[in-house]
């Protein structure tokens, strides 16, 4: 038994969540409003007999106790690993030497950036120097910020002197390459080292989880520049990863399902001052994909956009939407789930001055954040010339249409597309004709799961039965692996051939589209959903991120970022290669035969695994649906939301009959192909 399994042997799954969620019994589940976000209907569900936990609403995610645990908490696998082994009275075991010396030394780094931190916010309120004095002052009068809020962000000021920081420091055993690395000190072509800011009103910059991981830093003088300097890119420092603020604005984001993005972090800071507290800033010209994976859909389902109103900051604004499309379309299976708006901010002001000015005014601008649609095709009708051709007016149409066409919701493409024709004056037949053009072209790199607005209905599945009048069950091998066995099997394949993922979600997508729009959800990509075991759940998506990241190498990230246990689990699967094989026939192979094989009979067999990869992929999604209607036939809803949930679940006996009829086609391929082993 690993160490996974026997954590979760010791910990009960309902008395775990119990802590923090009124769980109430319904039959042999319980349930409650989902502590994710808000909502009157409960439509999270927690199983005892699975020890598993769902939200049909709109996280439309679940799993054990594991991942409950790194969804309330934030936490990383390896953390709650260690937090619930200390809960279970289990010892966790440590991970490989060389992961522990990289995250030891990431920790080093941390702890001098947070007494660095400290360091500045303590000279900043050094009374006895008439520098740090003076940028205080500037701090309270200029950026009026109160006590609290230089307390509460440990706003510093770093001084003049090329060594302050790196006397300190040095003292305390940190060492001049330690400085350099963090992106507290440069080194100069002669070799000599120095601080990297100097006279700067220095503002902590933290992650997700509160820890100190660089700065920004405003200059006091007006012949300093820039006048604003981050820390530049470290081991532990990325801002293009992150939001600033963000540790303190999760809560209000998760509680409002909203999501203010601001552009500078002084912008964010006097937003909190004021009370609104769910206003991050991206750092940066315009948002990054992390960034915005941060908060949305994880968090937030409505985002704000509220940049600076000058013309790069519209640029910026424009480039933000883009990757917002590009990000958002690849996670909800090229349908754009999230309300982006943009604020525009009355008398071309940034977020700072309008909020010192008129705090109380803030919540109606947000609230008057217009539509994307409505911002691009302004932004591009006056970019234009007085008179455009037709020829310029197409090609802003062309610009336009991948955004305005991003969306699962019909009448709301629609709209954007009379819009479109009515501000360009061009024929909204011919934008349809150039929208499915560009929807041919090939779909971006999928991502992790989308999520479903609405929970599904509580009716058991024979509710469905006359909903499918030619219900098709599969035919079956021989001998069908257990469910394990086939997640076992999924995972190796994948972590063989990679690109054997897109397979997958090209025939999922295939059978999607048998599906109305709106309820495609039971069909979206393959992903850490489909599997029943939490290591090898942690495996797919550690699998997922690899895949989608472009910076190393896949090889090269899962050994980086694999947790020792996890590890150890991947190795059984991988080398257990007689499995692979005794999958493929229906029975084990004897030792010396599974020796005896060739390798171009080995390498003959690879050809048919995107084949097999699939079919062992559609019987995973179909066990997952059946289990989620299970769990979902206790909720008790009514009216509207009964109706609207009816239609999704629905949806999803729907997608299991067009899963059995894809499964049986296959079968019926291979055998009258031949294929001895799919032979009955």
């Amino acid at each position: 038994m690993s160490v996974v399994d026997e954590i979760k042997a010791k910990l009960d799954i309902v008395s775990y969540i119990q802590r923090t969620v009124p769980l109430k019994r319904a039959g042999r589940i319980y349930k409650a409003p989902c502590p994710f976000h808000n909502e009157r209907t409960p439509s999270f569900v927690v199983n005892p007999d699975t020890q598993s936990w769902r939200c049909f609403g709109a996280c439309a995610e679940g799993g054990d106790i594991f991942k409950f645990a790194m969804k309330q908490n934030g936490w990383s696998f390896r953390e709650a690993l260690e937090e619930l082994g200390r809960m279970a009275g289990i010892e966790v075991r440590q991970q490989t030497p060389e992961q522990r010396a990289h995250e030891d030394a990431n920790d080093r780094l941390r702890g001098m950036v947070k007494t660095a931190a400290d360091f500045f916010h303590e000279r900043l309120l050094d009374d006895a120097d008439p520098a740090a004095v003076r940028a205080l002052k500037y701090t309270r009068e200029k950026r009026a910020l109160n006590d609290d809020t230089i307390a509460r962000f440990q706003i510093g000021y770093a001084p003049a002197s090329w060594d302050a920081l790196l006397s300190t420091l040095t003292n305390m055993g940190y060492s001049e390459n330690d400085l350099v690395l963090a992106g507290l000190a440069r080194r100069n072509e002669e070799g000599r080292v120095y601080d990297a800011f100097r006279n700067r009103l220095m503002i902590p910059i933290r992650d997700e989880r509160g820890r100190t991981v660089g700065f920004g830093a405003r200059a006091l003088a007006s012949e300093d520049n820039p006048k604003y300097l981050n820390s530049p890119q470290s081991p532990i420092f990325d801002k293009s990863k992150l939001l600033f603020a963000l540790n303190f604005a999760a809560p209000t984001i998760r509680e409002s399902e909203t999501v203010v993005i601001v552009e500078g972090y002084l912008d964010a800071i006097q937003a909190h001052q004021a009370g609104y507290t769910s206003v991050v800033a991206q750092m940066g010209t315009a948002l990054t994909e992390p960034q915005i994976k941060l908060v949305a859909p994880r968090w937030a389902n409505k985002v704000v956009l509220a940049l600076d109103s000058d013309a790069a900051g519209q640029n910026a604004t424009r480039r933000s939407l883009e990757v917002a499309r590009e990000t958002l379309q690849a996670d909800y299976a090229g349908r754009l789930g999230v309300d982006f708006r943009v604020l525009n901010v009355p008398g071309a002001k940034d977020p700072d001055d309008f909020i010192r000015e008129n705090a109380s005014g803030w919540a109606e601008v947000v609230e008057a954040a217009i539509p994307v649609a409505d911002f691009v095709i302004g932004m591009e009708a006056d970019a234009l010339p007085d008179k455009p051709s037709i020829q310029q007016r197409e090609a802003a149409v062309r610009r336009l249409l991948p955004i305005l066409s991003a969306s699962e919701d019909d009448l709301y493409r629609s709209s954007n597309l009379q819009k479109l024709a009515m501000r360009f004056k061009l024929q909204e037949r011919d934008l349809l004709m150039w929208m499915s053009d560009q929807q041919k072209m090939p779909a971006p790199k999928p991502a992790p799961r989308p999520q479903a607005s609405e929970p599904p209905p509580n009716f058991p599945d024979d509710a469905f039965l006359a909903l499918e009048p030619q219900r098709v069950e599969p035919k079956m091998r021989d001998i069908v692996p257990s469910e394990l066995d086939m997640e076992a099997y999924c995972l190796r394949a994948l972590f063989e051939q990679p690109d054997a993922y897109y397979a997958i979600n090209r025939k999922l997508r295939e059978l999607a589209s048998e599906l109305p729009n709106g309820t495609r959800a039971p069909l979206d990509d393959f992903s850490s959903e489909d599997f029943s075991r939490t290591a090898y759940r942690e495996l797919m998506t550690n699998f997922e991120e690899a895949l989608a990241q472009d910076e190393i190498d896949f090889v090269e990230y899962l050994r980086q970022h694999l947790d020792d246990s996890l590890l150890g689990e991947l190795n059984a699967i991988m080398l257990d290669q007689n499995e692979a094989y005794a999958l493929r026939v229906g029975q084990r192979l004897p030792g010396d035969l599974a020796a005896s094989i060739k390798t171009n009979e080995r390498q003959q067999l690879l050809l048919d695994v995107s084949a097999e990869l699939i079919e062992m992929a559609l019987r995973l999604r179909e066990r997952r649906l059946a289990r989620e209607r299970q769990e979902l036939a206790y909720l008790e809803i009514e009216g509207e939301t009964a109706r609207v949930m009816y239609e999704l679940a629905a949806a999803s006996l729907h997608a299991k009959h067009l899963i059995d009829m894809e499964i049986s086609k296959q079968l019926q391929v291979w055998q009258s192909a031949g294929d001895p082993k799919r032979q009955h």
